[in-house]
């Protein structure tokens, strides 16, 4: 878990790159950038928000022979080891990002190479390294004064509401790759800002662990739990799944089996799906982690507890109270309308 709202820039260098296979330039600072005091807190603002309103899906520097050869990765430990040093490497991350602009959709912009300190993740306070590029620039109205009349100028500028793209480079996992988060909120280009400059892959974490297997039981609940059974059954599945890795601090997969799964008959078909998906979710020899909440607590947040019926009927199961769907929710088959129905039991209706 990240907190971002101590952190305070101690130091920004802005650059500019453009496309390199359009033959666009490439624009380097001289010198770091002296914000006022009225600039700062927004830059902060534009640089931090997004981050702040994300899911954390943290990410790592990945080579695939050794990280000594990952440009971005030394160029992070040179900066975290002396960042009164700072302002000489973001000339390097700027090049670096300008080589790997060779798709003629990628947009021109500013890069902005951020020192933050006072950065609070996993209960810890470290420094963190910023890269930010604004694309996507606006027009708007500039007012001034003249005598007795508003004088309007048309301007054209970067919208501080929205970051385009962005990462932020914790100081902790560093022989892991560092713990890396990312945004981008132009996806024409994912590839050329993840993989090409970034050069990342997923972090593979309690967060990353809780999240995958969580996926994994949904799959497994659509794939085989309602085929084998009904709609009712799947989402009783994904309720007592996440109830359990809510209740729980760590993962024991054999304890989780005997808990979650209710028919015997989809345990081996539960063993079975894992075989054959478990690289697909990277879970393959997965069977104890330690468990993320904030990952549990997204995950809740997304499956959904509803049977929709081709009758333009909804019935919403809660996930606090699943036992009132096993007890007060009944499916039957009616020969006579040749229909399946759902039976509701109820002592009274509740004022909404």
């Amino acid at each position: 878990m990240i907190n971002l709202y101590g952190a305070h820039i101690t130091s920004l260098s802005i650059h500019r790159v453009g496309n390199k296979i359009n033959n666009e330039p490439i624009f380097l600072s001289e010198e770091t950038y002296k914000a006022d005091d009225e600039l700062t807190p927004l830059l902060k603002e534009y640089f931090l928000k997004p981050f702040r309103e994300k899911e954390e899906n943290y990410f790592q520097f990945v080579h695939e022979t050794d990280l000594e050869f990952h440009e971005l990765f030394n160029i992070s430990t040179k900066i975290f080891n002396a960042p009164e040093k700072i302002h000489e490497q973001s000339k390097l991350i700027t090049q670096h990002l300008y080589n790997q602009s060779l798709h003629p959709h990628i947009k021109a912009g500013e890069v902005y190479i951020v020192h933050f300190e006072n950065v609070q993740i996993d209960n810890e306070k470290v420094n963190a390294i910023g890269i930010f590029k604004s694309e996507i620039k606006q027009d708007f109205l500039q007012f001034s004064e003249k005598e007795n009349q508003i004088d309007a100028q048309l301007q054209h500028g970067v919208n501080l509401n929205k970051l385009d793209k962005g990462c932020l480079i914790f100081n902790v996992k560093k022989e892991e790759g560092y713990k890396i988060l990312s945004v981008d909120s132009n996806r024409y280009d994912t590839r050329y800002w993840l993989e090409s400059f970034l050069g990342v892959d997923a972090f593979e974490d309690e967060n990353f662990y809780t999240k995958k297997y969580l996926k994994f039981c949904q799959d497994f609940a659509k794939d085989v739990v309602l085929p084998a059974e009904d709609k009712k059954e799947e989402v009783l599945f994904m309720n007592r799944a996440v109830n359990h890795f809510a209740k729980n601090d760590n993962f024991e997969e054999s304890l989780f089996i005997n808990e979650v799964i209710d028919n015997p008959d989809l345990i081996p078909e539960f063993k079975n799906y894992k075989t054959e998906q478990a690289p697909k979710y990277k879970i393959e020899d997965l069977t104890e982690f330690a468990i993320a909440n904030t990952a549990v607590t997204a995950a809740r947040k997304k499956i959904k507890n509803v049977i929709i019926l081709d009758t333009n009927i909804q019935i919403k199961l809660d996930f606090i109270n699943p036992e009132s769907a096993e007890k007060f929710v009944e499916k039957g088959w009616d020969e006579e309308k040749q229909m399946y129905y759902y039976l509701v039991y109820f002592n009274k209706e509740q004022k909404s």
